[in-house]
């Protein structure tokens, strides 16, 4: 009677030995990120992570995400240390909306054959974006999956905790009629709107070349906007409302911090639209309201503040190198946005 072969996880496709030689190779990176209120991160079964002494009624903010088809262009052009720059934002500046400091973050990275060069490389961007943010990277999962993914194929999520004084937590109930929108700049898409934008390229049969200024353009890491909000904050500047402008655009994000009975006037003469939005809409044919309501179209990042503190606040953000402008006011209204 013939002996069946021995059968092992490494012939299913698995590779334990390459997963252990990533931690170790990723434990420098992740200790570059660390926070003094990380007890134990990578390795365990679980991070252990104190809460910041400074808060006396602390409340615990989450957010998770993932970086969405930004990853075939970035696995296609090989460029992929920026997807975890991407990954992190997506998330930081989420919490952010609520007046938070993120605190620690966590990653899911899958595909269906681990390559240990591309895993290191796409870590070390959301290291990167950790430290953009000032939070900790605690530790995450990589998991391979032979047969759920192509060849070269991976996916992204990540998850943040963040903490803010109770007392000062940002929801938007504040803002009235009268106040101001200060807008900070975007650094092209983001990481929304790339269905289409792949679309675009593949109905007008465009190659990206790795090396290329379309490449640099769309494949710019989203910029997180953190550390000079909380300044923003902090220097005594009364924030009533932030928005993210992540999927859905201006148009579906904007408004979504204002009380009901309020609405966004948005000055469309107030900001030079990055040209890669401008090639996006020639080249795709798409419409005006379709381009807001898909894309960022330039604005990352909006926050409502009285009109009396709006000079204040621009000053601010300047000292941080960041170009904001006034976006547009608040009106009465149905929460919804409109464009002058």
């Amino acid at each position: 009677m013939a002996t069946k072969k021995s059968l092992t996880y490494a012939a299913a496709g698995v590779d334990i030995d390459a997963g252990d030689a990533l931690v170790d190779d990723i434990k420098k990176i992740v200790k570059s990120t660390r926070r003094p209120e990380v007890l134990a991160g990578v390795g365990g079964f679980g991070a252990l992570v104190n809460l910041p002494k400074k808060y006396k009624k602390p409340v615990l903010v989450s957010g998770t995400d993932g970086v969405g088809t930004k990853l075939r262009l970035g696995i296609d052009t090989g460029r992929v240390e920026g997807l975890g720059i991407d990954l992190v934002a997506m998330c930081v500046n989420d919490v952010l909306v609520n007046g938070a400091e993120p605190l620690f973050f966590l990653d899911y990275y899958a595909t269906g054959k681990l390559d240990k060069k591309v895993a290191a490389q796409v870590i070390k961007g959301i290291a990167n974006g950790c430290k953009q943010a000032g939070c900790a990277l605690v530790g995450g999962e990589t998991a391979e999956m032979p047969g759920m993914y192509h060849d070269g194929d991976f996916d992204l999520a990540g998850f943040c905790v963040a903490v803010a004084e109770q007392s000062k937590l940002i929801d938007g109930t504040k803002i009235k009629p009268g106040d101001v929108l200060v807008a900070l700049p975007s650094s092209g898409p983001h990481s929304n709107g790339y269905s289409l934008i792949r679309k675009i390229l593949a109905v007008n049969r465009y190659k990206l070349a790795p090396k290329s200024e379309l490449a640099d353009a769309l494949l710019a890491p989203t910029n997180i906007y953190v550390k000079p909000v909380l300044k923003l904050i902090e220097s005594g500047v009364t924030v009533k409302g932030m928005a993210h402008i992540t999927g859905g655009g201006i148009t579906g994000n904007l408004t979504r911090c204002f009380p009901k009975g309020t609405a966004a006037v948005v000055d469309m003469q107030s900001w030079k639209r990055p040209e890669v939005f401008s090639w996006l809409q020639k080249e795709g044919g798409v419409e005006e309201d379709e381009m807001l309501r898909v894309f960022n179209c330039g604005v990352g990042f909006v926050m409502v503040v009285p009109r009396l503190q709006a000079d204040r606040a621009i000053a601010e953000l300047k000292k941080a190198k960041l170009k904001p402008w006034i976006l547009g006011q608040v009106v009465k209204g149905k929460q919804d946005v409109r464009y002058a």
